[in-house]
């Protein structure tokens, strides 16, 4: 059986979703699923002896179950820490579309669940008119919306969450708090509950514990939230 894919995505770069994806990972590993984290192109890596290394997929790695080489989870493997589109003309290379669903494919064959983590927010560039949006759309695969709980989140949140629903399935949106605590998080909390066309799934604190496990499996029993 093919696996069940789930796309992480956020309103922002810098806002959670590796945090997230980790805790979704370790949710379902926890609950006896085979799962892997999917990191298709990252930037910002670390040199070292086995090649360039991205700390997100490493820790997507470490959630995920063993079994996975770090290729299989990374293709796309850029040193400067700018958008990926960027990093990828600065080398000469076209990220290409056919690898990325490949390697995806190749993950899939071998897990019960893959979780995809973009870069950035849902319309991050990939090469020419292709982006994150387009390509996770294609696939019709539910997200999980990370909302970075700092001023001005309201405003991003719910320009993605929209974004997001008229194309594929909003699976629903986790509130990651940040540092310093957001002033009055409470309200604008109660305030996306009220405003965002989807299910808030879960709190994460500023502070949560190192092996933080969120199993999404019920989210997806909840109705599906696309337009258009």
């Amino acid at each position: 059986m093919v696996a069940q894919t789930l796309f992480v995505t956020g309103t922002d770069t810098e806002v959670g979703k590796t945090r997230v994806a980790c805790a979704l990972l370790r949710g379902l590993v926890a609950a006896g699923e085979r799962a892997v984290g999917y990191k298709p192109v990252a930037s910002g890596c670390d040199k070292t002896p086995q090649g360039l290394r991205n700390e997100d997929a490493l820790a997507l790695m470490a959630a995920g179950s063993p079994g996975f080489t770090y290729d299989q989870i990374n293709p796309y493997a850029f040193e400067p820490a700018i958008a990926p589109h960027i990093a990828a003309a600065d080398v000469g290379v076209m990220i290409d579309i056919e690898r990325l669903d490949g390697a995806h494919e190749m993950l899939a064959q071998q897990a019960d669940w893959v979780v995809v983590e973009g870069a950035g927010g849902w319309h991050v560039p990939l090469a020419g008119t292709l982006d994150f949006a387009t390509w996770a759309s294609d696939h019709r695969w539910p997200v999980v919306l990370v909302v970075g709980m700092r001023l001005g989140c309201v405003n991003h949140a719910l320009l993605s969450a929209r974004a997001i629903a008229a194309r594929t399935r909003l699976l629903g949106w986790v509130a990651n708090t940040l540092p310093p605590v957001q002033p009055r998080l409470d309200d604008n909390l109660a305030c996306l509950d009220t405003a965002m066309p989807a299910p808030h799934c879960a709190r994460v604190r500023l502070d949560p514990p190192a092996g933080l496990a969120i199993d999404p499996r019920p989210w997806l029993a909840a109705p599906a939230s696309v337009s258009g």
